[in-house]
């Protein structure tokens, strides 16, 4: 059984319909849940320091710290100053991806055809960097800021020749994962079908936001102490506090 390390009620919720985008500080203390509301969904992440937005996620050095492809309970988000921006302290799903990245505008339509406002309205078909751009641009950041992006909800796995492959119904109706804030962390983030679903209608799902105030802040960092070097992180982002 998955500890929560907060209580109920949530402080906020919010609903991210499929296809948008959104971007909020997750302030140090808090639990951000995001909930697939529907199943299929995915969640396209940045993240940054939004005191100095030069320091970003790093998510080579979050792969290579932890001697991980793949991002579940347990694991840590480093920033480029070796500090730690945010931790995965619960999920059901059990399988994130940190390697597909976002499509363009030209990718999308390459592979989804075209869906113009003109003809679709509210039900065009966007494309994960505008959608972060847009957000970026709320927070002074453009294309040069643009990031990699860990994509919640859905299972890349890697051969022996490095070949990808995308694993469908990674995640089911129901499942979520929070993220806990050791310091204020932005995050920008958009809701859209992962590069690599072979599905070719462009349907994107919907998923929920969760606010909570962790319980106690140091449970939440011992449970989070899977590997030295995520100590050595924390020890960092405690010292960026002072």
């Amino acid at each position: 059984m998955t500890t929560l390390f907060h209580s109920a009620p949530a402080l906020r919720e919010e609903r991210l319909p499929g296809g948008a985008h959104t971007s909020l500080i997750l302030r140090k203390g808090q639990i951000l849940r995001l909930t697939d509301i529907d199943g299929g969904a995915n969640v396209s992440m940045m993240m940054l320091n939004p005191h100095e937005k030069s320091e970003r996620l790093n998510l080579p050095d979050t792969l290579k710290g932890q001697h991980t492809a793949r991002l579940t309970r347990g694991h840590c988000f480093y920033s480029d100053m070796g500090r730690v921006m945010a931790a995965i302290v619960a999920d059901s799903c059990g399988w994130h991806d940190p390697f597909g990245g976002v499509l363009n505008a030209a990718e999308t339509q390459e592979k989804y055809g075209t869906g113009r406002y003109q003809e679709l309205r509210n039900g065009f078909y966007r494309n994960g960097v505008d959608n972060l751009l847009v957000e970026m641009g709320k927070w002074d950041l453009g294309l040069a800021d643009l990031l990699m992006v860990v994509n919640f909800f859905s299972r890349v796995t890697v051969d022996n020749a490095g070949r990808f492959t995308f694993t469908p119904d990674n995640s089911r109706a129901g499942d979520y994962v929070e993220l806990y804030a050791p310091m204020d962390v932005l995050l920008i983030l958009t809701a859209l079908p992962h590069p690599q679903d072979p599905v070719m209608e462009y349907n994107p799902r919907p998923v929920q936001l969760s606010w909570y105030q962790a319980d106690d802040s140091q449970a939440v960092t011992d449970a989070m102490l899977t590997r030295d070097e995520n100590q050595r992180a924390f020890q960092n982002t405690r010292f960026f506090a002072l």
